[in-house]
């Protein structure tokens, strides 16, 4: 009957992770159903206890911040105008500070230089350092440190 007490535990704190999404909880029901396995096969209650113990304790230190480390890292693919930084692109209409036109991915687009004192003339190629908006914001790939 104490596996049905473990698999109590386990909905409950299963519950209180999907309201907090911390994932400690998750770890915490995981630990109750090993608890619960080690239960249904006849375990005295002190070796339940120690399972769900250790069971814990892995997932507390082991699991929970390999698993933290993965969910804030960036994301491997930017997508949208987020890929376009970096990318090179070729001056159409010269570049200053205030507009200028590029050919950037296949597509013209607007731009700016990043320095508010440089004129970037038609048919270099530049680099993209931001998008503004619908802007490139952009500088010569010569100058690039």
């Amino acid at each position: 009957m104490a596996w049905v007490i473990w698999l109590v535990v386990a909905a409950v704190l299963g519950v209180a992770e999907f309201f907090t999404l911390t994932l400690a909880f998750g770890l915490l029901a995981a630990a109750a159903l090993i608890a619960a396995v080690t239960a249904g096969l006849g375990a005295p209650v002190l070796v339940q206890i120690l399972v769900f113990a250790a069971a814990t304790a892995a997932g507390l230190l082991v699991v929970r911040p390999i698993a933290m480390r993965q969910r804030s890292g960036t994301p491997l693919v930017r997508d949208g105008s987020d890929a376009l930084i970096g990318k090179t692109a070729v001056v159409l209409q010269q570049v200053s500070m205030a507009r200028g036109l590029i050919k950037l991915g296949g597509e013209e687009w607007s731009a700016r230089s990043y320095d508010e004192h440089q004129v970037i003339e038609a048919g270099t190629l530049v680099d993209v350092l931001e998008i503004d908006g619908a802007t490139a914001v952009v500088y010569p790939r010569e100058l690039l440190p």
